[in-house]
This record gives structure tokens, C-alpha cells and sequence, in this order.
């Protein structure tokens, strides 16, 4: 049998968009719309399933880079006010290892002719598969994807 760990990690990260609050909040709520932002590389195959975006909901989305194994994101809505704010939790997978079950809340706020984000990511990463600072730093790719697709 394997070693087992646990690593624990918060982390905050804000942003301010060009756009108003109700359509950086659509950018997260309307799965067309999150498909052009929360994606993988260009060059990973990738499977979306059915994202139901209210409390409750579920989403779930696969990728897999070139000859290896799926990397997987499923998720549960918990709290969503339209707008304003979106807590959800998550698991992430490489095959079938679980490497991290996460909360995560978004907040969203008008801020000058734009939209003040912020993401608070709290995390347990297991038996070293991942760690708060590689997640970290994958999230801000998906905020500057975030930020493209509102351009």
C-alpha cells in the first residue's frame, strides 16, 4: 500500500475586468459562454458533460494531455447569487486518483466601469499529487482566459 498525505492550502486571487458584473457572473453561469475560458489546452482532448448551474447543480468536465490520463474536474453548486457570488466544491482526479477536493467561492462586485473578481480557493491536495501553489498558478491561467473572453 502507498503512503497517504494531506497538504492543505488557501489562496485568494483578485481581478478587475472591462465588463460589467452580470456578464462576468454569465461568463460563469452559461455553459457556452464557460466553455470559452474554463478549458484545457488547445492540444488535450477534452470531454464536457452536463453543467446545471443553480444550487444543487452538478458539472463535470474531462481532459486528457497526449498520452496520458484524464484529468478530471467534478463539481457541486452549494450557493449562487446572481451577480454577486457562486460557492462551490470540487474534486479533481488523474485517472482514477482523487488528487484534491477544494471549496472555492467567487465574488463579484461593480467596480468602476468594470467588475472586481475574487476567488478564494480553500484545499486538501492528497498523497502529493498536487499542492496549493501549482493550483494557484493554473487558476490564474483561467482568469487571463476569463479575461480574454470578455474582451
Amino acid at each position: 500500500m502507498s503512503k497517504r498525505s494531506t497538504a492543505h492550502g488557501t489562496f485568494t486571487i483578485e481581478r478587475t475586468y472591462p465588463a460589467s458584473p452580470e456578464r462576468v457572473y454569465q461568463a460563469f453561469a452559461d455553459p457556452k459562454a464557460k466553455a470559452r475560458w474554463f478549458a484545457a489546452p488547445s492540444e488535450w482532448e477534452q470531454f464536457r458533460g452536463k453543467m446545471e448551474f443553480k444550487v444543487g447543480g452538478k458539472e463535470f468536465l474531462s481532459s486528457t494531455p497526449p498520452g496520458k490520463k484524464p484529468h478530471t474536474f467534478d463539481c457541486t453548486y452549494l450557493d449562487i447569487v446572481p451577480n454577486e457570488r457562486i460557492v462551490y466544491v470540487y474534486e479533481m482526479n488523474i485517472g482514477e486518483a482523487k488528487i484534491s477536493a477544494s471549496l472555492a467561492t467567487v465574488e463579484i462586485a461593480p467596480s468602476g466601469k468594470g467588475t472586481k473578481l475574487k476567488i478564494t480557493e480553500q484545499g486538501v491536495f492528497l498523497d502529493g499529487y498536487d499542492d496549493a501553489g501549482s493550483r494557484e498558478k493554473g487558476t490564474h491561467g483561467l482568469l487571463d482566459q476569463l479575461g480574454k473572453s470578455l474582451e
